[in-house]
């Protein structure tokens, strides 16, 4: 498709306004103001109402709204389209945009299955469409300037990559939609676990780090996985990548923590190491011969990326073809067995905000050594482990 100079605010449809989508609708209101995009339109089963659309301001003109995504594309005449619906509708919805011609900044995980991110790579080339993937911790500088620091040997040989992350997630979390916490749903793929979608960003991020993160950098996974909560996918689960470059990622991470932490990513080198809390764009390094250093990064937003892309050839910053090697994470985890369900005795139910919450006692402290010393939960000696990681 031949991309012309442009000026004017593109005009933008947003399917997905709700839940997660809400964040997106402020991020649209927020670029609006600044004359980079117009929200054309709002793609939602049931429409929002004006309180909902208060956020865009009073002075904002209202979008059209449909729950028919192909025919508001085509009757905003919209650029972009920012796709944040279920996991197992993105690759249909993305495919739809690009065949209107609209170029797309879609939500992570891209797609439940490498069939499913096969077609929309695909579709999209056939389109000639741009496709952004709405990993945000990729767009922070963080990321390029570990990469230097690595690249200049500030840390001497990187032995691997840790990646973790400890959050609290009420029961109720896994009711917050039909889909919620399912591997499939009505026979379609879904795989919504902790490692593929909601701390998706801990691998995704140790892979562009890595600099392996298009499908055929990834050499083999090993997973473990499981579940303490009364759903079908993994809230407890280690995975164990290895690149076709040599490369060793081990990522750890919980929903059942005792308490909420910061997920980060830790590059250990032989003579240091560099830690990144990729919700803070936060960098602390540690190195033989030097006081540690901590250093606050800044960040570029996916789709205002996405515009420059379009307006003046800005490289993006998360296409499609590097989320190819998470996308064979999700892969793996989609084959896997179906997650272990952990005995009564691993964990205790405590209030939440919205209710009970299950946690299991110490896994704070074992996603933390998992991804310090790159090793799984059996490794660590987790007595509800079993036999360890199992080869997918």
């Amino acid at each position: 498709m031949t991309r012309t100079k442009m000026t004017e605010p593109l005009p933008v449809v947003l399917a997905g306004a709700r839940g997660h989508g809400n964040w997106h609708l402020r991020n649209i209101a927020r670029l609006s103001a600044a004359g980079v995009v117009r929200l054309a339109g709002i793609c939602e089963l049931k429409p929002l109402t004006s309180e909902e659309l208060a956020v865009l301001g009073d002075d904002a003109a209202a979008p059209e709204q449909s729950a028919d995504l192909g025919e508001l594309l085509t009757r905003t005449g919209a650029r972009i389209a920012v796709v944040c619906t279920p996991i197992h509708t993105h690759a249909e919805l993305g495919l739809l945009a690009a065949g209107h011609g609209v170029h797309l900044l879609l939500e992570k995980p891209p797609t439940p299955s490498m069939a499913a991110f096969e077609q929309l790579a695909a579709g999209v080339a056939k389109a000639g469409t741009a496709c952004q993937i709405g990993f945000q911790s990729l767009g922070s500088h963080a990321v390029e300037a570990i990469r230097g620091l690595v690249a200049d040997g500030a840390i001497g040989a990187v032995r691997g990559i840790g990646a973790t992350g400890a959050w609290v997630r009420d029961e109720a979390y896994w009711r917050r939609a039909p889909w919620g916490g399912h591997r499939t749903l009505d026979g379609r793929e879904v795989v919504d676990g902790v490692l593929t979608n909601p701390l998706a960003h801990a691998t995704a991020t140790a892979l562009r780090i890595e600099g392996s993160d298009r499908a055929e950098d990834v050499a083999g996974v090993d997973l473990e996985l499981y579940r303490i909560n009364d759903i079908a996918a993994d809230d407890t689960s280690c995975a164990r990548i290895r690149t076709t470059a040599g490369g060793l990622i081990v990522t750890s991470v919980t929903l059942c923590a005792e308490r909420p932490g910061e997920p980060y990513v830790v590059v250990h080198g032989e003579h240091g190491r560099i830690t990144f809390w990729y919700k803070a764009d936060e960098v602390l390094i540690e190195r033989e011969g030097h006081e540690p250093e901590t250093v606050r990064h800044g960040r570029t937003d996916l789709l205002e990326n996405l515009v420059a892309h379009l307006r003046d050839d800005e490289p993006l910053l998360v296409p499609l073809e590097r989320t190819g090697a998470f996308t064979r994470l999700v892969e793996a985890v989609r084959t896997a067995p179906e997650p272990v369900e952990l005995p009564a005795d691993a964990w205790r139910s405590e209030p939440g905000e919205r209710g009970p919450r299950r946690v299991i006692p110490g896994v704070d402290e074992l996603t933390a050594r998992g991804a310090a010393e790159l090793a799984g939960f059996a490794e660590l000696g987790a007595p509800w482990a079993g036999k360890g990681w199992g080869n997918v």
